[in-house]
């Protein structure tokens, strides 16, 4: 009875091991599935390397602008020696005024760098604020019809209805009838920019307008009356945009 126990006992133990190794094995995969992090695509790409290199750049200027602000305080040291030795007679005065134009050409650069420094802390900035807009975005394709999306660079209407290029001639239309001159039109269809970025705006123009402007304002607000998707871009946005412009069509999807 004692051989037949054990015997009955080993067979059980190995069934359990085979019923619970694939069990095992599939929980294991799926663990290990999803812990790999999903490949960045493109767009995020492009835009990290962006990042990277304006604060290599931005890192660049911060060195010329220490190197800019001894040399202000020099320029200074050497106008208040200066006028002390006017003072006394000793110099002339357009070597006075030298000494002066010194200084204020130093402080223009100091400035001019500082400037550039604040830019690409915005720069940076506007790529982080524009990649949470567009994650926004997709999370509420379905529910962003006549929707507003604004940041800081650019403001994305998405219409009413799917827009056809082959509509364009009312809103040239209506260009001329206000401004009395034609639809500034940059790219009409795929662009070879477009193709540089891999961009579809087969069904899309860019009209050379900033969207701030008088034109640029009246002709939003006529896309929007008639339902017509748009994006108004204020500045260039890495991979998307080259400056201002108006984009009239769905936003161009990456291919």
């Amino acid at each position: 009875m004692t051989k037949v126990f054990r015997f009955r006992f080993l067979v059980v133990t190995l069934l359990i091991a085979v019923i619970s190794a694939p069990a095992f094995g599939v929980q294991r995969k799926k663990k290990h599935k999803q812990s790999q992090p999903e490949p960045p695509n493109e767009l995020s790409k492009l835009r990290d390397d962006y990042v990277r290199a304006t604060k290599e750049y931005k890192a660049s200027l911060e060195r010329l602008v220490a190197i800019y602000e001894a040399n202000v305080k020099t320029a200074e040291e050497q106008l208040a020696s200066a006028r002390k030795l006017f003072d006394e007679g000793l110099i002339a005065k357009t070597q006075l005024e030298e000494k002066e134009l010194k200084l204020k050409s130093e402080q223009a650069k100091l400035a001019d760098e500082r400037q550039k420094v604040l830019t690409a802390d915005s720069q940076i900035a506007n790529v982080f604020v524009e990649a949470e807009a567009d994650a926004e975005l997709a999370k509420n394709l379905k529910l962003a019809k006549n929707r507003l999306v604004r940041t800081t660079s650019f403001v994305r209407f998405n219409g009413a209805s799917n827009w056809l290029l082959s509509e364009s001639g009312k809103i040239q239309t209506f260009f001329y009838d206000t401004f009395k001159r034609p639809l500034p039109i940059a790219v009409f269809g795929q662009g070879a920019i477009h193709d540089r970025w891999r961009l579809d705006h087969r069904n899309a123009m860019d009209i050379q307008l900033h969207p701030d402007g008088v034109e640029g304002q009246a002709l939003l607000n006529f896309l929007q009356k008639n339902g017509i998707p748009y994006s108004a871009f204020r500045s260039a946005i890495p991979g998307t945009a080259t400056g201002p412009h108006i984009h009239i069509g769905r936003p161009s999807h990456r291919y």
